[in-house]
């Protein structure tokens, strides 16, 4: 088999379990995805269309398919969405 392969599959499996981590992580410390409240530079991870897959790409304020970790029950009251919708 192709040792390039080989080598990518494995760190893109660690990047998946690293990334699996933090969430669990967050939710454990009483946090929970929030959509639609990150301002443009300032999302938390990959976005719900899959246009980015990484922290700080959001490229507007508030955009309904980015999203951050906020402190369970207040989602609301930031005026975001527990889930994103298209």
């Amino acid at each position: 088999m192709n040792q390039k392969l080989i080598v990518s599959s494995a760190l893109a499996g660690l990047i998946a379990l690293a990334s699996a981590g933090n969430a669990m992580a967050a939710e454990e410390k009483g946090k929970e995805k929030c959509f639609g409240v990150a301002k443009a530079g300032s999302n938390d991870c990959a976005n719900a269309t899959g246009t980015h897959s990484c922290a700080g790409q959001a490229t507007t304020d508030k955009a309904p398919e980015e999203w951050n970790y906020v402190a369970k029950g207040t989602c609301d009251k930031l005026g975001g969405k527990l889930a994103f919708k298209k």
